[in-house]
């Protein structure tokens, strides 16, 4: 049982503004398939809460957004907000960055949440990646496209190095202060180097006939 005295927490407004990011990609991406609202709707939904109903059901802890009364209404609010407005204010790369910013944040926090609920090091950094990244893959699954597990970019690897650094900070009795914001921000900068190089995993190539 996790002492809720250190339980991981981030400012209410900090919280809802990522969860929003991702929302509003997941909308997005349902505008651009021509989809109805209610299928942007539900899409707004999966991609902000997928990752950490996933991580709060595999930990044992109350999933997030069923007890917090504003998620709800503010994913509801970002679908309107993309339907009613024009798809050319959110083209070019502003959304990645700001997805960029909340998959290093939600890497972290998804990490620190499992760790004070007793996970295992390891295990809580899967947990972190499972934060940042769910939601967006069953967005594409739904979409009908390659998931970001199926595509080369750094994305996940990202995660992941957000996700280490901030097991890696605990492990060393760092303060929290310091390693979160720390391996949040190296998240982001990978990833934000993966944006604007283009930087990619390399494939499988060989040749095993």
């Amino acid at each position: 049982m996790a002492n809720a005295a250190v339980l991981p927490s981030l400012p209410p407004l900090l919280d809802l503004a990522g969860t929003a990011v991702f929302a509003l990609t997941g909308a997005l991406l349902a505008a651009r398939l021509k989809q109805t609202f209610v299928t942007m709707g539900f899409f707004a939904l999966v991609t902000g809460v997928g990752g950490g109903s996933v991580r709060d059901l595999l930990i044992g802890a109350p999933v997030f957004w069923v007890r917090d009364p504003w998620v709800a209404p503010v994913i509801l609010a970002v679908a309107l907000t993309a339907w009613f407005t024009p798809r050319r204010w959110w083209e070019g790369q502003v959304l990645e960055w700001a997805d960029a910013a909340g998959l290093g944040a939600y890497a972290v926090l998804g990490t620190a949440k499992a760790l004070a609920y007793g996970v295992a090091p390891l295990p809580a950094v899967v947990m972190g990646i499972v934060t940042g990244c769910v939601g967006g893959i069953i967005r594409d699954v739904l979409a009908g496209r390659p998931s970001i597990l199926m595509r080369p970019e750094l994305y996940v690897t990202a995660a992941a190095l957000a996700a280490a650094l901030c097991a890696a900070g605990s492990l060393a009795g760092l303060p929290r202060e310091f390693a979160w914001p720390f391996a949040a921000l190296a998240g982001f900068a990978l990833r934000g180097l993966a944006i604007h190089k283009g930087l990619a995993l390399p494939s499988y190539k060989r040749d095993r006939g």
